[in-house]
């Protein structure tokens, strides 16, 4: 016979990640799909990572490159 199993809790936390809002630098150029890459990876959910990728377009924190560069960001994430 096998080994009882034990159900052993994981607890979540989440990253807090602080950005310097008075940053005079350049807005980092991304590919759409780079940034959405990028948010999903500290995301928990599909809305998550549409609120996020949708505030740092607006913010002008980044600026996309590609095929989407010229597409408004309501047509994107909306």
């Amino acid at each position: 016979m096998g080994q009882a199993s034990i159900a052993v809790p994981i607890d979540h936390f989440p990253m807090v990640h602080e950005i310097d809002a008075n940053s005079p630098a350049e807005p980092r150029a991304v590919t759409l799909l780079e940034l959405i890459e990028a948010v999903s990876e500290v995301s928990e959910s599909e809305q998550e990572v549409l609120a996020t990728v949708a505030y740092m377009l607006n913010s002008g924190r980044v600026r996309l490159s590609g095929s989407f560069r010229d597409t408004p960001v309501t047509r994107l994430c909306g």
